[in-house]
């Protein structure tokens, strides 16, 4: 005779296929510089496991910045469970500063644009997007300044579907590059966009670089350059070097949004740090997470 046994079975375990998209804060442009880099931009699909929690975060815009020798701040990485956005880098700094790295753009998401060579300075290079390397990329090189005689114009932050624009010696700064458009929350947004190089000085007849579509910010030639707009990780573009000089533009914050077919339940809990709005376009229902970070759970 054998003895009886109890056996325990657990439940198979339930997929949830869906598609998302994280994007990074961009970047902030510079002082009399370049503009900022777009955050990283990454879609795809990825099956989530009912009951098992995973991470979400929307990162910052990084910081404009104002004075010599100073490039734009990055912007802050996004995360969806192991999908992560790296944040834009920085607009190139003013030419004041005896180190070309610093007057070049930073790496990130996308690279930031290299700053202006009013001294001079030759080649003050963009800085490198898809930081660290992804595939597919999600983002672009800063664009890149190549004038070896004295010019105020910075170049423009790299973009999520672009590069960023090269100046044009010695007064026409360098545009944001493109950002690139994605419909999962049922129409098409762009997002990513660089922002725009610094005309540094209208009295010079310098024009400003035009922010990327896409939420980058434009770069000015008078004032503080424009902020990137939120929730699109765009750069900021950078700050005019008239009078006192003013603030490159602050980067935007990034995004993520999940999307999955309605057949399936609601998202049963959500971090309290977390700021969403759910939206049920036909046939989906679409989680839009806009700030903070926290635990996400089917």
């Amino acid at each position: 005779m054998f003895a009886a046994k109890n056996f325990t079975f657990s439940g198979a375990k339930v997929l949830i296929p869906a598609t998302y998209l994280v994007v990074a804060g961009g970047a902030g442009g510079a002082f009399s510089g370049g503009g900022g880099g777009a955050g990283g931009f990454r879609s795809g699909s990825q099956s989530l496991t009912k009951g098992l929690g995973f991470t979400v975060t929307v990162g910052a815009g990084g910081s404009g910045t104002l004075g010599t020798a100073l490039q734009g701040g990055n912007g802050t990485d996004s995360v969806f469970s192991s999908i992560t956005s790296t944040g834009g880098g920085g607009g190139g700094g003013d030419t004041s500063s005896a180190t070309t790295a610093i007057r070049g753009g930073k790496s990130g998401g996308s690279g930031g644009g290299g700053g202006n060579s009013y001294q001079g300075t030759p080649t003050l290079t963009g800085g490198s997007g898809n930081t660290p390397s992804t595939s597919p990329s999600q983002g672009n090189n800063g664009g890149t300044n190549n004038t070896a005689t004295n010019d105020y114009t910075g170049c423009g932050g790299g973009g999520a579907g672009a590069v960023g624009g090269n100046n044009f010696a010695p007064t026409s700064s360098g545009a944001g590059g493109a950002g690139s458009s994605s419909s999962i929350s049922g129409s098409a947004v762009i997002y990513g966009g660089g922002g725009g190089g610094s005309g540094a000085r209208a009295s010079q007849g310098c024009t400003a670089g035009a922010g990327g579509s896409g939420g980058g910010g434009a770069g000015s030639n008078t004032v503080a350059g424009t902020a990137g707009t939120a929730n699109t990780g765009g750069g900021g573009g950078g700050g005019a070097s008239e009078g006192a000089g003013f603030n490159g533009g602050n980067g935007g914050s990034g995004i993520v949004v999940i999307s999955y077919a309605n057949t399936y339940a609601d998202i049963t809990s959500i971090g309290g740090g977390l700021t969403y709005a759910r939206t049920t376009p036909t046939g989906f229902k679409v989680y839009t997470f806009t700030a903070g970070t926290g635990t996400v759970t089917f």
